[in-house]
C-alpha cells in the first residue's frame, strides 16, 4: 500500500505506478502543471495547464488537491521554477531566440550612468574615433557577429582580406578609457564614432559602455541594425547613427588636430595648458594600421617618440585637461 507526502501518492516498493498516478505525482512536483500527450513527437511540459489533467489523468488521485506548502489557491505557478520546455521547435526558430535574447542581453548593458554631469559649452573636448572596424557578417548558426579576425579567420581568407584590419576591440578600449574618465563625468566631453564603411555614430556621455568585449560586440551588432540603443530603463537614447559629415556636428569656431605617431611631437601637458578654454576636437585612429586622414583635420599631433596605442593616447589627453581644469 502507498502512501501521501508532500508530493502527493507515491505507490509501494517494488511496483509500477499507474500511468494516472505518474501524471498526478510529477504535476504535484512541478507545482501544480501537468504533462500533454504529444503523439510521434517530445514529450512536452504544459506551462500554462493551470492544473488540468493529462489524457491518462482520467479520474482524481490521493492527494491530488493538496495545497502546495506556503502558497494559495490564487497563486500561479512560475513557469521558469524548475520547468524545462521541451519541443519539437525548428532551428531556425531556435535561432531567432538566440538572437532576440542576445539582443535583449545587450541593451540591458546599455545602462544610463546617472553620475555624469549636465555637458558644459564652455570647457569641451570632441573626441573622434575614426576608422573602426564595426561590420557584420552571418555565421553559420545564422547568427549575425561583429567581424574580427579572431573569430573569423575562414571568412577572411574566402574574401582575401587581411585579418589585421578587422580589429572592433580597439573601439572597445578607446570607448573605455573615454566614458570612464573623470572629464567624461564632469560633463566636459562629447565621443562620436566613424567606422571604416562610414557609418557615424554618437555616443551619449552617459552611457555605460559592456566591461566585457562579447557584450561590446553584441550591442554593436544590435545598434548596426537598429539604428538606436535606448536605456534599458527610460527612454534616453544612447547610441545612435547620425548623418555625415561629422563637421555638420563640430563647432564652427573649434580648433581641430588629428594624432599621429608622425606628426608633430608636443608634450601634452603644455600644449593642453596653452589651449584657450573652448571647445576642441580631436580626432583619433580606431584602428591597428593605417594612416588617419580627415578633411577637417588642420594639423596633426604626436604624444610621445614612442608609438602608442589609441586607449593609451586618449588617457594621456584627458588626463592632461582634467589636470588643467582642476578635475579631479
Amino acid at each position: 500500500m502507498g502512501f501521501c507526502n508532500v508530493y502527493g501518492y507515491v505507490p509501494p516498493l517494488g511496483t509500477k505506478p499507474e500511468l494516472g498516478e505518474l501524471y498526478t505525482h510529477k504535476r504535484q512536483i512541478m507545482g501544480g502543471q501537468g504533462f500533454k500527450r504529444n503523439k510521434g513527437k517530445t514529450p512536452v511540459i504544459n506551462a500554462r495547464s493551470k492544473g488540468k489533467r493529462g489524457p491518462a489523468d482520467s479520474g482524481p488521485s490521493r492527494g491530488a488537491n493538496k495545497r502546495p506548502r506556503g502558497g494559495n489557491d490564487d497563486e500561479a505557478a512560475d513557469p521558469s521554477d524548475g520547468v524545462v520546455l521541451l519541443s519539437t521547435v525548428d532551428e531556425s526558430k531556435i535561432d531567432a531566440a538566440n538572437a532576440a535574447a542576445a539582443a535583449v542581453a545587450a541593451a540591458e548593458d546599455a545602462e544610463e550612468d546617472v553620475t555624469v554631469q549636465p555637458a558644459s559649452k564652455e570647457k569641451r573636448v570632441i573626441v573622434v574615433l575614426e576608422e573602426a572596424c564595426l561590420e557584420t557578417v552571418k555565421s553559420k548558426s545564422g547568427k549575425f557577429e561583429l567581424l574580427n579576425c579572431d573569430d573569423h579567420l575562414a571568412l577572411h581568407a574566402k574574401l582575401n582580406r587581411d585579418p589585421k584590419h578587422s580589429r572592433p576591440d580597439i573601439a572597445h578600449q578607446c570607448l573605455l578609457t573615454l566614458l570612464d574618465s573623470p572629464l567624461n563625468k564632469a560633463g566636459m566631453l562629447t565621443v562620436y564614432l566613424r567606422s571604416a564603411a562610414g557609418v557615424l555614430i554618437e555616443i551619449s556621455p552617459h552611457i555605460r559602455i559592456p566591461r566585457t568585449y562579447k557584450r561590446f560586440a553584441g550591442l554593436m551588432v544590435q545598434l548596426l541594425h537598429d539604428l538606436r540603443i535606448r536605456a534599458a530603463q527610460g527612454s534616453k537614447t544612447l547610441l545612435k547613427v547620425i548623418k555625415n559629415p561629422v563637421e555638420i556636428h563640430l563647432p564652427a569656431n573649434a580648433r581641430k588636430f588629428g594624432t599621429s605617431h608622425q606628426g608633430t611631437l608636443v608634450d601634452v601637458y603644455e600644449f593642453v595648458n596653452h589651449l584657450p578654454d573652448e571647445p576642441v576636437v580631436f580626432a583619433f585612429g580606431a584602428m591597428a594600421q593605417g594612416k588617419l586622414n580627415p578633411p577637417y583635420v588642420e594639423s596633426y599631433l604626436s604624444f610621445s617618440k614612442y608609438p602608442l596605442s589609441g586607449s593609451y593616447a586618449l588617457g594621456r589627453l584627458l588626463g592632461a585637461f582634467e589636470k588643467k581644469w582642476g578635475i579631479v
